[in-house]
């Protein structure tokens, strides 16, 4: 569950299906996955690369004192690749979702040095509650992944329960309240 389910591999689902409600879908994928390069791609192969290098303990970054720059690293990233799509001309369903990821950043790696809040469990809430917003109630069923991630978080003791429980809470209520406000702001 851990590794399928890993917050670059869900956001990047998510970035990519963040079109399908936008007129030109599904032309306009290319838009997502232009989004996922920046948002995920890159910063997972920068991390793999200090992984490499000793810099960066493991790809989960298990070492919270080496989380905020890590995601920092991500955020310089996810921001290139927010010109990279004003640019390109990009849906708003798109540069929505990349904003709200913005959001879960920089909280992350302001939370960072001081507790560990599961980055899986907010990625993982955030891209289901996301889902179910955007496709309707047909969705549901993908709430379901939201306690089996963090699960497997809390078995493979990367983090405590109350740290899975922040997470789920952060990523399906403000990270998704985000993306809920910015669309309605967007569309109005």
């Amino acid at each position: 569950m851990t590794e399928a389910f890993q917050p670059p591999v869900v956001v990047s689902i998510q970035l990519l299906i963040s079109p399908i409600t936008q007129p030109g879908f599904p032309g306009t994928v290319g838009y997502g996955a232009l989004a996922a390069l920046f948002v995920c791609v890159l910063p997972l192969f920068l991390l793999l690369m200090l992984v490499r290098l000793g810099k960066v303990t493991d790809h989960h970054v298990s070492d919270r004192r080496q989380r905020a720059p890590v995601l920092l690293m991500a955020l310089a990233s996810i921001l290139a690749g927010l010109l990279v799509l004003a640019a390109a001309g990009a849906p708003q369903s798109v540069v929505v979702m990349v904003l709200a990821v913005v959001a879960g950043v920089v909280v992350l790696a302001a939370v960072s040095p001081f507790w560990k809040i599961s980055g899986h469990a907010a990625a993982m809430s955030s891209a289901a509650v996301i889902s179910v917003l955007m496709l309707g109630p047909a969705w549901l069923p993908l709430l379901l992944l939201v306690p089996a991630v963090g699960w497997s978080r809390v078995v493979l003791r990367a983090h405590t329960v109350a740290q899975v429980v922040a997470g789920s809470l952060f990523g399906g209520v403000v990270m998704a309240g985000i993306w809920f406000a910015l669309q309605g702001r967007m569309v109005a």
